[in-house]
């Protein structure tokens, strides 16, 4: 029986590649019945890396594994004419489709939204295409790199003196997945309140766009185009630079180095951590700090500051400053990489991580948990990622009504 959850009277259809995953691990994560489909053989995603065990395979991708957890899993090539003609049986029983196929693809194959109004008058149909369906990019095809350039966000990211740099897993991705699952819940929400489905549309690059807020409304109040700031802080009027992020014994940690009242705790505290180890000059010890002010001192004398902080910091771990640095109120923070997040006592706490069996693998895998909180548990992970074609029985047979004979020969025409 399917567990409860926000959404547990819904059943979504997922038609979306790497553009729009998330999307329905989102909406299946709140309890939506989501069922991926795949071509017979699997979804080519399910190639990429990186593997469990790092053995290739199409059943070991642990990208695959991560966002398509939440959902079932059945195959269909509905190119096929008896592959639209099953599609045509799950939209019946259907409230939603998500998909992220190329613009018109699905009017071309005669299943688009006004051909499937046709089979459920009341259906909704969200698309996640790079560009939208107007406009003079409508056609063109898009990588993450691509949609970060052009949404204006990819300008602000790296340091001043090199080429822009993207995070290094794709995001635009992500963040449009994010929208969509957004819009179909407004969708449904508007079908609940008067009936009617209708058509969501997600642009890519405007889902990236809405990210750098600040750099638009920047230009468009003062004229100023921001810059890529790097990991140090430019401070006006003499444009002194100080580090914002900082080399410790074993990795970084980050710490402002905040002139007048916002360092007039912080930074003294700094200082007689480091005088107890014997680390602090005595140019740092004589510093007024409260009435400091950085944008005004000039940069010889912030690297004066500068030097000693830095070697202190080197010789301590993050966890050392981060832990020592609450105590005394010293504004550092450890950067944490994927272990120290899976580690963080904080998240351990709130049991945000959780552990799905993978019976396949004879093994558990730690997933993160459910992106908000409720006492009935109504939004959790709720299964592992589906097989290719794993549940193409409990759904075609079982809840469609197919034959096995019907099953058998489809699975031999390559359809399922």
């Amino acid at each position: 029986m399917h567990e409860q959850g926000f959404l547990s009277s819904y059943r979504i259809l997922d038609f979306t590649d790497g553009q729009g995953f998330i999307c329905g691990k989102l909406l299946g994560d709140l309890g939506a019945d989501v069922i991926k489909i795949e071509k017979p053989g699997g979804d080519p995603t399910r190639n990429i890396g990186p593997f469990y065990h790092d053995i290739p395979d199409p059943e070991k991708s642990l990208y695959w594994y991560a966002f398509n957890a939440s959902k079932r899993g059945i195959t269909l090539d509905i190119e096929t004419s008896d592959g639209q003609e099953v599609f045509k049986k799950l939209i019946i029983t259907s409230d939603c489709v998500i998909e992220s196929f190329r613009l018109e693809y699905l009017d071309g194959i005669g299943l688009g939204y006004s051909d499937l109004c046709q089979i459920k008058s009341d259906i909704i149909v969200t698309s996640i295409v790079p560009f939208g369906s107007t406009g003079p990019y409508k056609e063109f095809e898009a990588s993450d790199l691509v949609l970060w350039a052009l949404s204006g966000l990819l300008y602000i990211c790296g340091d001043s003196d090199r080429p822009p740099v993207r995070i290094s897993f794709p995001q635009s991705y992500l963040h449009a997945g994010v929208d969509a699952a957004v819009g179909t819940i407004m969708a449904l929400y508007h079908r609940g309140m008067d009936g009617d489905g209708q058509k969501v549309e997600v642009s890519i690059q405007e889902s990236m766009e809405r990210i750098g807020y600040a750099s638009r409304t920047t230009w468009d109040g003062r004229k100023k185009i921001l810059r890529r700031p790097g990991s140090a802080l430019r401070v006006p009027p003499l444009g002194t630079v100080t580090p914002l992020i900082w080399s410790c014994k074993d990795g970084y940690v980050a710490f402002y180095l905040f002139g007048g009242v916002m360092g007039a705790i912080s930074n003294p505290a700094l200082v007689k951590w480091m005088d107890e180890e014997s680390m602090a000059t005595d140019f740092i010890k004589n510093i007024d700090w409260p009435n400091l002010d950085i944008g005004k001192t000039p940069q010889e004398e912030i690297d004066l500051i500068v030097e000693p902080i830095l070697k202190f910091f080197m010789r301590h771990t993050k966890s050392e400053l981060w832990e020592e640095g609450v105590k005394r109120r010293v504004m550092v923070y450890p950067v944490a990489n994927a272990q120290d997040i899976l580690c963080d006592p904080q998240l351990r706490e709130r049991e945000f991580w959780v552990e799905l069996e993978h019976p396949e693998l004879n093994d558990r895998i730690t997933y993160p948990g459910a992106f908000v909180k409720t006492e009935d548990k109504l939004c959790r992970v709720r299964r592992r990622a589906p097989l290719i074609g794993e549940h193409n029985v409990e759904i075609y047979e079982e809840e469609l009504g197919f034959s096995k004979e019907e099953i058998t020969i489809l699975k031999q025409c390559m359809v399922i």
